[in-house]
């Protein structure tokens, strides 16, 4: 008898446990998914282009809050958990869910999630979403291609939209974001390699994907979201981990960060230079209780922006990076250090002025406080962004995206970018340790 199962995700790590353990696997049905975290990603199907022979007509996505109710009419008997960026504690609750309905909840472990590249690999991996992995990730790709070095980046999925187009995608021009209809979400993670000149992969079947990148690259750099694991390995492979010391014990509470904090082989402290010196010591001393074998390289990032002079003495709209603020639960960003650094008079308040769906995300993540995250999972929630931010009575808009917001929406007032990149403190550098490598 086949073992009926659910996969809970976030159209992400979910396919691709589906992919690598479940597809050809005549052992499993796979009934559902659920999905979560992201919005309008249920009430679809993981469509029969990818879902496999096994599957003729697809496999249906429900909302995770009919878990339960699927767990009984079905009479389903394991839930593998799929999604990261999750407290500790929240993962056994979802467990206790499901054991109450009377299924087994599984975690996978890495060796059953991780593809084998022929390639040399270097992964970028975080304990949270917004420590600063991308800043990481793009100096990586920029000392290896001084050595002379072919690389091709491999994103964590988004795969928001018509998911059988978006099976492999390769990022190399601008005008592949509008070819693939890209979210905000997506272009923040794609637009600063294009721009640097580098190539990104991203999409749905991650072993189709590093096949098409080991065509063109001397080595494969997985530039891992969302604090996930990564999806791959190698037999010569450096894994580095990202913390972040404005959430100071973070790196032990939360599901899978513990799990690449346990992995990495070097571990940088970023936002050194911004962040609580108790702070600091807490995560150097976590780090030296759980992994001390692994290198510690001390980060900064420390902002700029052009014409300060419009945040002086201004009333300023702080616009930061959306999935950060969300699931990320940072209640402050680049953004807010740019307003204090250059004497902002104060921070404007977009929630009387939200509409539509960004008025939906500050119901559902109260805690965002004053600042208004850049939600972009379609053209509905962009034209929603831009609706607020225009009715938003303030001087200037500090714009703390990887992205240059201006580019896709029109804004009718003053504004000014905020740009960030990972400097290192000290020794030893990402130079050095990719030296080794």
């Amino acid at each position: 008898m086949k073992k009926k199962i659910i996969i809970m995700g976030a159209a992400g790590r979910d396919f691709h446990n589906f992919n690598l353990n479940f597809r050809d696997n005549d052992d499993f049905e796979v009934i559902a998914f659920t999905a979560a975290q992201i919005p309008d990603i249920d009430d679809r199907k993981y469509p029969v282009e990818l879902a496999g022979e096994l599957y003729p007509e697809g496999i249906p996505i429900y909302a995770e809050e009919e878990l339960v109710d699927l767990i009984k009419k079905y009479n389903i008997e394991q839930v593998v958990f799929a999604y990261s960026d999750v407290h500790h504690e929240r993962v056994m609750h979802n467990a206790s869910i499901v054991n109450a309905a009377g299924a087994d909840f599984i975690l996978l472990g890495v060796n059953h999630t991780r593809v084998k590249t022929s390639k040399p690999l270097v992964t970028v991996c975080a304990v949270r979403t917004g420590c600063g992995k991308s800043q990481t990730t793009r100096k990586v790709v920029e000392i290896l291609k001084a050595k002379g070095l072919k690389v091709a980046s491999i994103r964590h999925p988004m795969p928001y939209g018509d998911l059988a187009k978006q099976k492999v995608q390769r990022f190399a021009e601008l005008e592949d974001l509008e070819k693939y209809k890209c979210t905000i979400e997506e272009m923040e993670e794609y637009e600063p390699h294009i721009k640097m000149g580098s190539v990104i992969y991203a999409g749905v079947d991650y072993e189709a994907i590093v096949r098409e990148a080991e065509k063109e690259a001397d080595v494969i750099v997985w530039d891992g979201g969302n604090n996930d694991t990564p999806f791959y390995t190698s037999d010569k492979e450096l894994q580095i981990v990202v913390v972040d010391p404005h959430r100071p014990d973070h790196e032990l509470t939360y599901y899978p960060g513990e799990t690449n904090l346990r992995m990495a082989d070097v571990i940088v402290i970023n936002k050194i230079e911004s962040a609580d010196p108790d702070g600091i010591q807490i995560v150097r001393d976590n780090i030296r209780e759980i992994n001390p074998k692994a290198i510690v390289i001390d980060g900064a990032s420390p902002v700029i922006v052009e014409n300060p002079e419009l945040i002086r003495g201004a009333k300023v709209l702080v616009v930061e990076d959306g999935p950060t603020l969300t699931h990320g639960e940072m209640t402050y960003g680049a953004g807010v250090i740019a307003a204090e650094k250059f004497g902002a008079e104060d921070l404007v308040d977009p929630r009387p002025y939200a509409v539509g769906t960004i008025k939906e995300t500050f119901e559902k993540y109260p805690d965002i406080g004053v600042l208004l995250p850049a939600m972009g999972y379609g053209e509905k929630q962009i034209k929603d962004l831009e609706d607020t931010i225009n009715k938003t009575e303030c001087d200037t808009v500090i714009i703390a995206t990887p992205i240059n917001l201006l580019r896709i929406i029109k804004i009718n007032k003053p504004s000014v970018q905020v740009k960030y990149e990972l400097q290192e403190i000290g020794r030893p550098t990402i130079e050095d340790v990719l030296k080794g490598f």
